[in-house]
């Protein structure tokens, strides 16, 4: 008897310990386990996990005639973007890689100098994003302390694509990749001269090693 009382404690001890003020219950349980995502991640890697343009081919469009608009509402034009390197990402608040949020704020720190991070948060994969863009921007820095820019929620696949992201994934205009973002939290790279140099898939840390290669 007493060890069916003492598992239901263990139980809820541990769900209140993990449990985050300002967060759900889902995202205090996906923050917490999202080592142990990323280690299957490591284990059991994808192909199309990261893709890069070895070759060096140039956009047929120029990434620096593109424009997207940021969370406050504020019309970001691309060709602020030149001469620094650009990691563009897919995100979500729901979703079990959300914790990568903290991984790219590290990243942006760190290389802020040369390095520009843009979110575009979607509800495109299983709807992981149903907050609107008041609600995103305050999650994020909360929950996160994100300072990178942010765009406004918008699709990054189908029929309603945001203009940056058929940029990003038509080779008619970036030059050699197709690449649809395969989750949430897919990165794209673009160089100092506006040429996309990779894609890495949800799988990849924004901190590992084949992403910090790219950014001196």
């Amino acid at each position: 008897m007493k060890k069916l009382f003492i598992i239901p404690l263990v139980i809820l001890i541990t769900l209140l310990l993990i449990k985050r003020k300002d967060m759900t219950w889902r995202q205090s349980f996906l923050k917490t386990v999202y080592p142990l995502i990323m280690l299957k991640s490591k284990w059991f890697p994808n192909e199309k996990s990261a893709q890069l343009n070895s070759k060096g081919i140039q956009p047929a469009i120029s990434f620096y005639t593109l424009q997207a608009t940021a969370n406050n509402g504020i019309v970001v034009d691309f060709n602020t973007f030149k001469r620094k390197k650009v990691l563009i990402v897919n995100t979500a608040s729901d979703c079990g890689f959300t914790a990568q949020y903290d991984e790219l704020e590290t990243l942006y720190q760190r290389y802020k100098d040369k390095l520009v991070i843009i979110g575009f948060p979607a509800n495109d994969f299983k709807q992981q994003e149903q907050k609107d863009d008041v609600s995103i921007a305050e999650f994020c820095k909360i929950n996160f302390g994100v300072t990178f820019l942010l765009m406004q929620k918008s699709h990054v696949k189908g029929p309603e694509q945001n203009t940056v992201f058929q940029w990003l994934t038509h080779p008619e205009q970036n030059g050699w990749c197709n690449q649809q973002p395969l989750w949430n939290f897919s990165k794209y790279i673009i160089n100092e001269e506006g040429v996309l140099v990779a894609f890495f898939a949800h799988t990849v840390s924004p901190l590992d090693k084949e992403i910090l290669q790219l950014i001196p």
